[in-house]
């Protein structure tokens, strides 16, 4: 069997320029082996159409509990119900799907069983979320020849970014509007504010005790 694997950010048109890679690497295969994938959104769809174009057999690796076939992660169920159509056969096999270790080890496990790899790889070291690259350096350890993939003008999704820390020092405080400072007056602690009774005069303009107006100075 002829295994493929890959990243599993791929934009959707890097899908499809590999999707048109892996069709024309399986044809010029001389002999009937089949394709096998474990079921999954992206690289798996991709090979499975690819391996329809070029008339190969695909064999389909499935999750299971026990004897039964596991739940899958939502992502994958869309890309299963097509794998399911284009699939010669269905396999199962015991791993857990949501389980990142688990699912590194059932590609390892598909990959000790064929005679090929083909790999949609950009190069980049494995990370906490991708394992394409110890998958071909498992297969190259243990003699099983690998073909990369990847084609010109093929990308990889950029993850999100984190949304930025927000400073909080003066904004943290509440803002005065408008109309607290002018009902504040703007005075400081424990003083008199504009206008406020001190030593028995007001401001300028204001009413001197006995109720005349001051004068503005000249």
């Amino acid at each position: 069997m002829i295994a493929v694997v890959g990243h599993t950010d791929l934009t959707t048109e890097t899908l499809t320029l590999v999707e048109a890679e892996l069709s024309a690497r399986l044809l010029r295969e001389a002999d009937g082996a089949k394709g096998v994938v474990r079921v999954g959104a992206g690289v798996p769809v991709a090979a499975g159409r690819a391996a329809r174009r070029a008339g190969r057999p695909l064999v389909v690796l499935l999750p299971a509990q026990g004897s039964v076939p596991a739940v899958l992660p939502y992502r994958d169920r869309h890309a299963a119900g097509e794998l399911l159509l284009l699939a010669e056969q269905m396999r199962l096999m015991p791993y857990d799907p949501e389980g990142r270790d688990a699912c590194v080890a059932a590609d390892e496990r598909m990959i000790t069983t064929s005679r090929r790899l083909l790999a949609v790889w950009d190069g980049s070291p494995s990370n906490g979320r991708d394992a394409t690259a110890h998958l071909v350096a498992f297969a190259r350890a243990r003699g099983i020849p690998v073909d990369v993939v990847w084609p010109a003008g093929a990308t990889r999704r950029t993850p999100a970014t984190a949304p930025a820390s927000v400073t909080v020092a003066a904004s943290a405080a509440p803002r005065r509007t408008p109309a607290a400072s002018a009902a504040g007056g703007g005075r400081r602690p424990g003083g008199p504010g504009p206008g406020a009774a001190g030593s028995g005069a007001s401001g300028p303009g204001g009413p001197r005790p006995g109720g005349q107006p001051r004068m503005p100075r000249s």
